[in-house]
């Protein structure tokens, strides 16, 4: 049975529970400048993906929640869960992330990076915020499962930070499909048509932002270190394509986004959340405030 209005379908698993775990990591620990296994490329990737959760994930939370009127009782209570989770995660990366400036590291200008895109975003209709939102929430998604389905991700990370985004990931994961049930209900007097065309062409402006974005971030706090010119080039395209190939194993996930009648839930991954959760299992909170 589907969570959404009668003339919609989705693959949302009817006994999926949503919970927002409430931990806090890192307030006493000192941050390595290299605290992803030593490795500056691996640290870099991590911490200009960070810069962009705490404003992101404000604009994802207000994205869904302008759509939320008249949503089926069951939406409602997953749209709220959601919310719970965001505020924590980006309450969890404004730590984060003045540790990394506390590591002696400059994020002025990617957080205007941030800045500029979500001001171009804003300025637009709330429908193209929520485009935007289950374009870059599918982007998370697909990236979570990798960080738990591949344990080399995390590997030598700093204790306090693999849990981190570890937590964050299993989250992700669990809320994947909320901004997408929303913006179905949304648009549920849309054709098929105008509903695959949209989704599809915001995939495609995010993408062409996204990446460059993440890469122009690493290459500013690569040369931080004194690492340059084609040598940063080199180490952040081996890194994405090469080994461990962040971006090279995204691509099917990716590319499942463009399919005719695509639902994040199409495959259930929670197999995954489930193989991590029980180190968070002590701070489960009630989905609903």
């Amino acid at each position: 049975m589907s969570s959404l209005s009668p003339v919609l379908s989705t693959p949302t698993p009817t006994d999926l529970t949503i919970t927002p775990r409430d931990r806090r990591f890192g307030r006493e620990a000192k941050q390595r400048r290299w605290w992803m296994n030593g490795d500056p490329v691996a640290t870099a990737f991590y911490n200009a993906l960070s810069v962009t959760f705490p404003k992101g994930e404000a604009m994802f939370i207000e994205a869904v929640k302008a759509h939320r009127d008249g949503v089926p009782p069951r939406l409602a209570e997953e749209i709220r869960a959601f919310t719970m989770q965001e505020v924590m995660h980006s309450r969890e990366h404004v730590v984060f992330n003045r540790k990394v400036e506390e590591a002696g590291y400059d994020l002025t200008e990617l957080n205007a990076d941030v800045d500029q895109v979500l001001a171009l975003i804003n300025a637009r209709p709330p429908m193209v915020n929520l485009l935007a939102t289950i374009a870059l929430e599918h982007y998370t998604a697909v990236l979570a499962a990798d960080f738990l389905r591949n344990p080399a991700m995390l590997e030598g990370a700093d204790a306090e930070w693999g849990d981190m985004w570890r937590w964050h990931a299993i989250e992700e994961i669990e809320h994947k499909g909320v901004a997408y049930d929303t913006w179905l209900h949304a648009t549920k007097h849309w054709s098929r048509w105008r509903r695959w065309k949209a989704k599809t062409i915001m995939m495609l402006l995010v993408t062409s932002r996204f990446w460059p974005k993440r890469v122009k971030g690493m290459k500013i706090l690569l040369a931080q270190d004194g690492i340059t010119g084609w040598r940063a080039s080199a180490r952040i395209w081996w890194f994405l394509l090469g080994k461990p190939g962040v971006l090279r194993k995204l691509i099917p996930a990716w590319a499942a986004f463009f399919k005719p009648g695509f639902h994040p839930w199409e495959h259930d991954d929670r197999h995954l959340i489930g193989s991590h959760d029980s180190a968070y299992a002590d701070a489960r909170m009630p989905a609903a405030a």
